[in-house]
C-alpha cells in the first residue's frame, strides 16, 4: 500500500505561536515513545509556516551537525517563552518616535534578529532537512514571494534561513519591512506573509501537488504529484480570534481607527476561508478525516500577537496544555496516522 505524504501547515500570530508550539510539544513526545531517537520533522515531508509558524517550521527543520533535526519541539517554543519579551519590549524613544505604531513600527527588529541569528546561524534554505514552503510579501514587484527549498537549485532563490524567517515575521506595523538578500546578492524588500496566507495549509497543498515525493524520500512507497486521497493535512492555527466589532463605533471610523481591527480581521478571515476550502477539497475523497485544522481557543490569554508579557506567555502556554488535556482522542489518533502513513 502506499504511504501518505504527511504536510504539517501552521498559521501566523505572533507570540500566539506559543499554541501550536506546545501542541507539536505533545505530538513529538507521543511519536518518542515509539522511536525515541526522532523528531517531529522525521515524521513530516513538507512543512509550511506564515510568519511565526514559518519561524516553528525553520526551528523543525534545521539541521544538526550531522544532518539531524536540531531542535526538539519544545526547544523550537523557548524561541518565544525565553525571547519573545525582549522581542515585544517597547523603548520609550521607539513609542514617542512611532506613536505607538502609528507613524513608525512598533518595535525595533533587533531583538527578533538577534533570536533568529542564534537559533539558525548562517544555514541555507537549501540546507534545510525537508522541503518547505515559507510565505512573504514582495512589496517592490508586488507579488506574493515563496521560500521552498525544492526551488534553491539556483542561488538567486536560495536564502539564509534567519533573512526567511525576518521576512515572513515583518508584520506591518509591528516591525520593519525586511530588505534581504538571496545568497546570489538579489536584495529584496517583504513582508510578512500574513497579508495574503495566514493560513498556508492552501499554498502547502498546491505546492505538494507538484512534488516527487519518491524521489526527495527516496521512498517508492511515497506518492509522485500526490492528490488530495494522497495526503495527511495537519493545519495547526494560533488560537480563536473572535474581537466583535460593533456597528454604532465602526460605522464612523476612518483609517487610523481601523488599522488594528483590519488587520485582525484579515488574517482570522484568510485562515477561515482556507480551512474551508481544504474542508471542500478532501470531502472528495474517501478519507476526508486526513486534513485535520486545530484552532484552539485562547481560554484567559489575551489575543494580541504582541502581548510577551510574563502573565500572557503562562496563559498561552496554558491554553496549548488544555487543548492537548481535552483532545488527547484526536491528538493520539494523528500520532498513530503519522506512524501509518511513514
Amino acid at each position: 500500500m502506499k504511504k501518505k505524504v504527511c504536510i504539517l501547515s501552521i498559521d501566523g500570530g505572533g507570540i500566539r505561536g506559543i499554541i501550536p508550539g506546545v501542541i507539536l510539544s505533545y505530538i513529538e513526545k507521543k511519536l518518542q515513545t515509539h522511536n525515541s531517537s526522532i523528531k517531529l520533522s522525521d515524521y513530516f515531508d513538507l512543512i509550511s509556516g506564515t510568519s511565526t509558524g514559518g519561524i516553528l517550521a525553520c526551528c523543525y527543520l534545521i539541521p544538526d551537525e550531522n544532518n539531524k533535526p536540531k531542535y526538539s519541539a519544545d526547544e523550537a517554543v523557548e524561541i518565544y517563552l525565553k525571547r519573545g519579551a525582549k522581542i515585544f519590549d517597547i523603548s520609550l524613544t521607539q513609542k514617542f518616535k512611532s506613536w505607538g505604531g502609528l507613524t513608525d513600527e512598533k518595535y525595533s527588529a533587533k531583538e527578533l534578529e538577534n533570536a533568529l541569528d542564534d537559533y539558525f546561524g548562517n544555514t541555507k534554505l537549501s540546507e534545510l532537512l525537508k522541503p518547505c514552503l515559507i510565505t512573504a510579501y514582495d512589496i517592490r514587484n508586488r507579488k506574493a514571494h515563496f521560500f521552498n527549498k525544492t526551488d534553491t537549485t539556483s542561488e538567486i532563490r536560495n536564502f539564509y534561513v534567519k533573512d526567511m524567517a525576518r521576512a515572513t515575521s515583518a508584520a506591518p506595523t509591528y516591525f520593519e519591512t525586511a530588505r534581504i538578500k538571496s545568497i546570489f546578492n538579489t536584495p529584496y524588500a517583504l513582508i510578512d506573509g500574513g497579508v495574503f496566507a495566514n493560513n498556508p495549509a492552501m499554498c502547502a497543498y498546491s505546492e505538494a501537488r507538484t512534488i516527487d515525493f519518491a524521489k526527495i524520500t527516496e521512498n517508492p512507497q511515497k506518492p509522485i504529484l500526490p492528490f488530495a486521497k494522497d495526503m495527511l493535512i495537519l493545519s495547526m492555527g494560533t488560537g480563536t480570534v473572535k474581537t466583535p466589532y460593533f456597528y454604532d463605533k465602526a460605522k464612523d471610523w476612518g483609517a487610523v481607527q481601523w488599522i488594528k481591527p483590519i488587520i485582525d480581521i484579515m488574517m482570522s478571515g484568510n485562515s477561515e476561508t482556507v480551512d474551508y476550502q481544504l474542508k471542500q477539497i478532501f470531502e472528495t475523497t474517501d478519507s476526508p478525516n486526513n486534513y485535520i485544522r486545530i484552532q484552539p481557543d485562547l481560554y484567559n490569554a489575551n489575543s494580541d500577537m504582541d502581548d510577551a508579557s510574563k502573565e500572557n506567555l503562562d496563559a498561552l502556554k496554558n491554553a496549548g496544555l488544555k487543548y492537548i488535556e481535552d483532545n488527547k482522542k484526536l491528538l493520539d489518533n494523528i500520532v498513530d496516522k503519522l506512524i501509518e502513513f511513514n
